[in-house]
Parts: C-alpha cells; structure tokens; sequence
C-alpha cells in the first residue's frame, strides 16, 4: 500500500532536513507500507525548495512540487492531485513541515487506525491525551480553542473535538469525492471545510490525541483575525444549523400569526397555537427541503408526500410540547402570557427537539 506525505512549505529551511530525516527514519519501522515525501513549496525565498531538491537526489522517495504562493488549500489540493494521479496513492498525510507534529510517535497510530476502517484520521488537540503548548501565548489558546468550538457546535457535530488539525491520514477516495473546488478555502479554513465535507458524505472520521509542539524555528503563518474571520464566514456559509434556525424565525412569525388569529377567533390559547403550529410546520418543511438541509434534500425518486408525513409526525411532539407549555402558563398566569410561553417553549425546548429529530429522521446523512 502506498503512502505519501504530504509538506506544504513556505520559508521552513531552517526546519525541513530535520522533518525529511525523521520522516526517512520511521519509513524504516513500517516497512510494509510503500512510503513517499511529497513537498509543496510556495517559491519559498529562503531556498527550502533547493534544499529539498538536493535531498531527493539522494532519496528517490522523496519528491519537490514548487509553485506561487497562494495559500494552504491551494498547496494541499496540487499535492493532493501529484499524489492521487501521479504517485497512485492508497492513503496520503497532510503534516506540518515545522516538526510541530511528531512523525515518530504518532504516524504508526494513525495508520493502525486506517487498517481498522477510518477513512480519515486527525491528530487532536482536544481530546484525551492531547495538547497545545503551554508557551503559546494566551491569545492564540484562546483563538484555537475558541475557533475549534465554534466550528464543533456552529455545524452541529460536536463529536468531533478537532477541526483546525494539519495532522491527518486520509485515504484516497475521500479525497475524490469531496476535494472538488476546496482549493478556494484559505489557511485553517481549508481543514474544516475538508473534515465538514467528509462528514456530510458519511466518511468514518477518528481522532487520536495529539500532543502538538510550538515549533523552535522560523516564524509562524497562524494570523488569529484571518482565521476567526474565515471559520465564521464559512460557519455561517455552510452551516445548516444556523439555516435551521432562520427557517424557523420564518416558522415562528407564521406561528406567531396562527396563535394570534385563530385565539381572536375565539379558539383557546393551547389550540390556538397548536394550529399555528401546523401552518409553521408546512413553512418549515419546505425551506428545510430546499435550503437548510439542501445537501441531503429528499430526492426525486422519494415519496415527498410521504415524507411531509413522516415530518409532521416528528413534529407532532414540538406541537405537544408548545400546546402543554402555553396551556399550563396561560393556566397560571393568564392569557396575557400566550406569547411568552410561545417563546419559550420555542427556544428551549422545540429548536433543539426538532433539530435532532430532523437530522435523525428526515434528512438523514446518506452513507
């Protein structure tokens, strides 16, 4: 089986011989695995790309792609392609070229967990076991832990701790099915987009800890405004969560109507926003389909109308829960209240509700 490791570098002569030597080292200790070196240098001015070319004329394993600079997912996605079409590589590693990821100790454990049925794997910081270092300054903690939630909780996978990791093994055919156009994605936002998009399409994503080094030499390229930037602009892009919760502003001003209208009818506040609901439901299911969940919408050899039913029976419990809430507050504190039980029983109980069940039951991830 062939592996290629891939280094995307920019200014890191100081560091690579080092990385090249201790990549050349454990290539010894996991003989049965066909491995390559695969550098990507952005024209570095420095001369790593010189000092790279003079390692592979002694190592035919190793090999030199060099290019403009324009960003890590640019270079990750060239040397993605050398590999795939060129090299014929079963599995490749994206890896820092900074030693700030130790090839000795953690390149046997990912590639166990490949031989156990990960299609990807990544080193994390954030489980276990893993770690940043203690002598970054707090700001950067702040910024990774802080981008690294935001990315877990904004796209709604909180299973998975890491999202920023450079650390990775990932097998071929991933990278075949979701690599396309990743290459506009810049600097970290080029890894969750990448992890993001295996997830949606019902890869098997494991982490190992990692126990990440700050690196001794040169200077480097994290910039905290980009990246906190970036992650938002794609959270806020890409995530059907936040979608989600739009189509329900939408649902809750439709329902909010039903409870209004239909109580001045004379109808009482609990059914009045039970039949508010309905209208809200039918507004829901549509911008869900469409929008929200567009990338796992119903297809069109599915029974939509079946599946509108399934989804108004999922949601029967939001309607349960909205009904019992406003009955028993309106109960207690009056009509007057209608509206704020509504809210509540909106924002604390159905949004998380119907967002579980929904993924569980409707738009479910296709594997």
């Amino acid at each position: 089986m062939k592996v290629v490791y891939i280094l995307p570098t920019y200014n890191e002569r100081a560091n690579i011989a080092s990385m090249l030597e201790a990549l050349l080292k454990i290539f010894k200790k996991i003989p049965q695995y066909d491995a390559q070196i695969l550098v990507i240098d952005d024209n570095s001015p420095d001369g790593t790309g010189e000092l790279v070319k003079q390692y592979s004329k002694k190592h035919p394993s190793i090999h030199l792609m060099t290019g403009p600079k324009k960003g890590l997912g640019f270079a990750y996605i060239r040397g993605m392609k050398y590999a795939v079409n060129e090299l014929k590589a079963d599995i490749f590693f994206e890896i820092d070229s900074d030693l700030s990821h130790n090839p000795k100790r953690s390149i046997p454990s990912f590639l166990k967990e490949i031989e156990k049925g990960a299609d990807l794997v990544i080193g994390s910081r954030y489980i276990k076991g893993g770690s940043i270092p203690q002598e970054w300054a707090w700001q950067r903690k702040v910024f990774s832990i802080f981008g690294n939630l935001i990315a877990r909780f904004g796209l709604m996978i909180p299973r998975v701790h890491e999202w920023s990791s450079g650390y990775r093994a990932i097998k071929t055919e991933v990278f075949k099915k979701v690599g396309a156009d990743l290459d506009k994605y810049t600097g970290y936002t080029f890894q969750i987009a990448f992890l993001h998009r295996t997830i949606q399409a019902g890869f098997k994503v494991v982490e190992i800890p990692l126990n990440f080094i700050d690196r001794k030499h040169g200077k480097s390229k994290f910039i905290p405004l980009d990246y906190i930037t970036n992650v938002l602009l794609y959270i806020f892009s890409n995530s059907s969560f936040i979608r989600f919760c739009l189509v329900g502003m939408v649902g809750f001003v439709i329902n909010l109507i039903g409870l209004e209208v239909f109580y001045r009818l004379g109808i009482s506040p609990g059914t009045a926003a039970a039949l508010g609901a309905e209208f809200a439901i039918i507004s829901n299911f549509l911008f869900n389909n469409f929008w929200a969940f567009a990338h796992k919408k119903i297809k069109k050899d599915e029974n939509i109308f079946k599946k509108f039913l399934q989804f108004n029976t999922v949601s029967i419990g939001a309607v349960i829960i909205q009904f019992i809430i406003v009955s028993l507050g309106t109960s207690i504190f009056g009509d007057q209240t209608r509206f704020i039980f509504l809210v509540l029983a909106v924002g604390a109980f159905i949004i998380p509700y119907s967002y579980f069940m929904y993924n569980r039951f409707i738009w479910k991830t296709r594997h």
